[in-house]
């Protein structure tokens, strides 16, 4: 039997086949590096791990599977915060694939984006979802149930510990905050629709950027549901 580390395989694309990345590993900058909307249905899988300090012994694990994203694609999307030009709170953006861009919504939730594509082109990927596998103990569900703790932008960021001190950090870096590579996602399991609660974006409001994994019961809500149904996720998610 080989004991060579499994990889997982890049979304098929027409005849086009991604790269592949060692399962458990992270995930390189190279991975991040790409058009936004590979990144987004790539990340579908992967696992967003937050390193908690625990004094002197080794950092403290908490990690979720990927199941749900969204895709933001520069200044042209209306939806996106970039449209509005290069400002400090967007500068991040414009910067080296792979790190962090963390910012605070509704005067009460962090969101989650990972910088993707080429210096200068502000793009992002908003984590919508995750299925939780490490430090459950530690998410404080309170009343969410045990399985749906991280579904929903702001859960998500509540349960893993996610605030702006995070900001800017490098996800491709064994540091407090990275995405591993999992599992792969075929295809036939990835659902499409319009992102949440975008409605002011014009034309880009009904774009197909919003993925998520089929069957997984941590989506923040359901595909195909309208942009006002808030029966899974309570809080807005106007992101980035």
């Amino acid at each position: 039997m080989s004991s060579a580390t499994p990889l997982v395989q890049g979304a098929k694309r027409g005849r086009r086949t991604g790269p592949s990345w060692p399962i458990g590993r992270i995930l390189p900058r190279s991975f991040h590096a790409r058009s936004v909307h590979d990144v987004a249905r790539d990340l579908l899988g992967m696992i967003l791990v937050r390193a908690l300090p625990a004094g002197r012994g080794a950092p403290e694990r908490l990690a979720g599977r990927i199941v749900e994203v969204e895709a933001y694609d520069g200044p042209q999307d209306l939806a996106c915060h970039a449209s509005k030009g290069r400002t400090q709170r967007t500068d991040v953006m414009f910067g080296e694939a792979g790190h962090a861009y963390v910012y605070f919504i509704y005067g009460m939730h962090w969101c989650l984006n990972v910088v993707t594509g080429p210096v200068d082109y502000p793009s992002a990927v908003l984590i919508r979802a995750l299925e939780p596998i490490d430090g459950l103990e530690k998410m404080h569900p309170g009343r969410d149930p045990m399985g749906r703790i991280a579904s929903g932008p702001g859960r998500l960021t509540r349960a893993l510990r996610i605030d702006r001190s995070l900001n800017r950090a490098d996800l491709c870096e064994p540091g407090p905050l990275f995405i591993e590579a999992g599992p792969g996602v075929p295809d036939r399991d990835v659902l499409r629709g319009p992102r949440v609660g975008i409605e002011y974006a014009g034309p880009w409001a009904t774009k197909p950027w919003r993925l998520g994994l089929r069957g997984s019961t941590a989506l923040s809500r359901p595909f195909g549901a309208t942009a006002d149904d808030t029966r899974l996720e309570p809080v807005g998610t106007t992101c980035p």
